[in-house]
């Protein structure tokens, strides 16, 4: 949705430097930086983004019963989207506590429920994909796996088709590239430059 590419750029939580690239956690130079957190301080844009995953949500999961977001980053998202649509949530830790009960999963099991996972982006799709099946294992019927943004990287749809995992996205990087192109936010050759890259990358 182009209006969601719009809001991640006018907040600055996706940024585009083709020519000074950012140092991801995994190592991986790249053109392209997304900080999807940013949204909780710009409540106009929140709300747009939400409304636009809860749009997804109606077409794509009309039968979802129970909202579990992705921890951190993919809680305040989740915690919104279940408030609107009055469905109880919970959330997936990386991995499970090494004290108290040491759950994994916070929030009540419900088993059999038709749950949607809530993730703030999709890169390689691991970290969500592990997520849902710390779901599936609990006893959840995952429906798929929601993002704001994703990189579409080659790497990523092999992940989740192995996986077998539905997932959804409000916007991804062709559509964002578009539109920072015709807001002038790079150039075409700027934006010719990050598809090789992500074509490189692959």
């Amino acid at each position: 949705m182009k209006q969601v590419a719009d809001c991640l750029l006018d907040i600055g939580a996706v940024t585009l430097s083709p020519k000074d690239p950012y140092t991801w956690a995994s190592g991986i130079k790249a053109p392209i930086y997304c900080d999807n957190r940013l949204l909780m301080s710009h409540p106009q844009e929140w709300e747009i983004v939400i409304e636009s995953l809860i749009s997804l949500i109606h077409d794509k999961y009309p039968q979802v019963d129970y909202i579990m977001g992705t921890a951190t980053a993919g809680i305040p998202h989740g915690a919104l989207i279940a408030y609107r649509l009055k469905l109880p949530m919970g959330f997936v830790r990386g991995k499970a506590k090494d004290h108290g009960k040491g759950k994994r999963i916070e929030g009540e099991i419900v088993k059999g429920a038709n749950c949607l996972v809530i993730e703030d982006l999709f890169s390689t799709g691991g970290s969500s994909i592990e997520a849902a099946k710390a779901c599936v294992e609990e006893g959840f019927n995952v429906l798929g796996i929601l993002s704001i943004f994703t990189y579409d990287l080659k790497k990523g749809g092999e992940n989740f088709a192995k996986s077998g995992f539905d997932h959804q996205s409000a916007t991804n990087l062709e559509e964002l590239l578009g539109v920072a192109i015709e807001r002038k936010d790079i150039t075409e050759e700027e934006g010719r430059e990050i598809f090789a890259w992500k074509d490189q990358l692959e």
